[in-house]
């Protein structure tokens, strides 16, 4: 370096959502910023990609809170990047499906109309099934309401206003909820979404799950374009306040002197100095693989040694040539569970041998084309098909080359069966219409996401890894700081405010003060099933996304 001073103020390292924020709040500022990805395409768990003109987004299959007024519109707002964004809200009468052994729910927007629809199906929990909800509805307005609370007055008086969250905030979902809600069947509706955080209930803290029953309280909604359409507006942002983003630009090494992050070390052996090192890499890649051991303290080391990650997954992403709706698909998601009891089949999925039995206990169904009709060609439809699994049933495949060899590639032609052995269940005949299937492994999430043992969430989410237990987003490490999952909090929306949050603790002011307030910022939201809904545009969109299909085809037929 040889004491000139860097001429970039912040390198961030890599793309997924939570680095994106924090370039753009830092970029906005005025600081000059360098993103870096090692991925062909940025945005980490929320990029889409491309399997014979069919796209796939296999981190996004739902956001929250996105009306008017709710938090991840006002976040999106406060970026700066709410033009370029357009959602398709999925079924409002159920977003959710679920499936216990062979009986539905169906999950619908707002925890009122859910408290009534599944209150007449378990009358005799019907009161129950409403204060239960009615606590998660306190719970979260009362997390929204601590980080606001200021003032001496405020500050004794918060345990009164917020007594619901200090009083289930230490406990487990299950403890919670079976006090409660007496059915087992209901328990496991009401539990249905332990998947968007990766934790059985008797692991889960009940103040997580709230938090997630919380962000879509009103429902869901998907981005044009998928995952990849809100990647789209952030890096459109990032470059409008003059940040630059390079894919395929692997960092090796952060470069540490005299306990200071100063740069980092490309694969290539580039070396690029910058005042600022933000890592969007989870925690042991960043601190063990990045930089290392020997610059670490021992507190920082027997924590890191000690973390635990969260689940991992298996995907299959399928395109089927078939009116899937005549099966009674539709725009909301698919929860299958073999039974009632979602704790045991959580440990099946995490504990067995994946190759045994015909079926996964419980697994995850998202028709992308459905959610987001502009992507639909006229003909095919497109499906991820997730569920979660321990990094340590594929312990025999860690070595590199693995998935080359014949006992890989017959592990994977087993898993994909058991997978489609439940999509035709839920879909006669699919069998017999398909046109493409793939499978992503934990060997893929750590290929193209670069997490630990290709984790889904970051570090596990119980209490021991959230909220204030969190890891920090300012390191021990001069000039080093951490953005994404596992630090402020999970999923899209909130590894997006956790990147504000790193950017403000860089900048030394509140985060609020970096969501700037615009009134000509606002997210176009049309209905997924309502086709009347549609502006002109997006019906001459989704026709001309139909006319260039006929036409490859006709061409591939001559």
């Amino acid at each position: 370096m040889q004491g000139t001073p860097p001429d970039l103020d912040a390198i961030i390292i890599g793309s997924g959502p939570g680095g994106l924020a924090t370039a753009i709040c830092l970029a906005r500022a005025g600081q000059k910023v360098l993103v870096l990805e090692q991925h062909y395409v940025p945005g980490g768990w929320c990029h889409s990609f491309t399997l014979n003109g069919q796209r796939f987004s296999p981190g996004v299959h739902y956001i929250g809170q996105l009306t008017e007024g709710h938090s991840t519109n006002e976040l999106y707002k406060g970026l700066g990047m709410a033009n370029d964004l357009v959602f398709f809200r999925m079924n409002p009468n159920a977003f959710e499906h679920c499936l216990i052994g062979d009986e539905k729910f169906d999950v619908p927007a707002g925890l009122n109309n859910f408290a009534v629809s599944l209150g007449k199906r378990f009358p005799d929990n019907a009161k129950q099934i409403k204060e239960y909800l009615t606590l998660i509805e306190r719970v979260n307005a009362q997390m929204l309401m601590m980080p606001k609370i200021k003032g001496f007055k405020q500050i004794i008086t918060a345990p009164f206003k917020t007594k619901d969250f200090v009083h289930n905030a230490f406990f487990s979902l299950k403890r919670i909820i079976n006090k409660r809600v007496k059915d087992p069947v209901a328990r496991a509706v009401l539990n249905v979404q332990c998947g968007d955080h990766g934790l059985p209930p008797a692991r889960a803290s009940f103040i997580v799950h709230s938090s997630v029953m919380g962000h879509y309280a009103d429902g869901g909604f998907y981005p044009m374009g998928g995952g990849g359409g809100i990647v789209k507006a952030m890096t459109n942002a990032v470059k409008r306040f003059g940040g630059t983003i390079k894919i395929s630009s692997r960092v090796n090494k952060i470069i540490v002197e005299n306990n200071t992050a100063t740069g980092v070390v490309l694969e290539s052996g580039e070396k690029i100095f910058a005042k600022k090192i933000i890592s969007n890499a989870d925690p042991g890649i960043t601190y063990l693989n990045l930089i290392g051991r020997e610059y670490l303290g021992k507190k920082l080391l027997k924590r890191l040694d000690n973390t635990k990650y969260s689940v991992t997954s298996l995907i299959l992403f399928l395109t089927l040539d078939m009116d899937v709706t005549a099966a009674g698909i539709d725009s909301g998601n698919t929860w299958v569970f073999r039974d009632a009891d979602v704790d045991a089949q959580f440990a099946d999925i995490v504990n067995h041998d994946l190759t045994e039995g015909e079926e996964f206990p419980a697994l995850f169904m998202s028709c992308t084309t459905l959610k987001d009709p502009v992507s639909f060609n006229g003909r095919y439809h497109s499906f991820e098909v997730v569920t979660y699994i321990d990094y340590n049933c594929l312990k025999q495949f860690t070595s590199e080359g693995d998935d080359r060899t014949p006992e890989y590639i017959a592990f994977k032609e087993k898993v994909i069966g058991k997978f489609l052995n439940t999509v035709e269940r839920l879909i006669p005949g699919a069998k017999q219409h398909i046109v493409q299937v793939e499978l992503g492994t934990p060997k893929t999430n750590q290929f193209y996401i670069n997490s630990t043992n290709g984790n889904v969430y970051g570090t596990e989410k119980t209490l021991k890894y959230v909220g204030p237990f969190a890891y920090k987003s300012n390191a021990e490490i001069n000039n080093l700081y951490l953005t994404g999952a596992s630090t402020l909090s999970h999923g899209v929306a909130g590894a997006t405010y956790s990147g504000v949050e790193t950017a403000a603790k860089i900048l030394q002011c509140k985060r609020d003060d970096l969501l700037v307030t615009d009134d000509s910022q606002n997210i176009r939201i049309f209905d997924a099933e309502d086709a009347a809904t549609w502006p002109e545009w997006v019906h001459k969109k989704r026709e001309d996304k139909v006319r260039n299909f006929k036409e490859v085809a006709l061409k591939s037929a001559l």
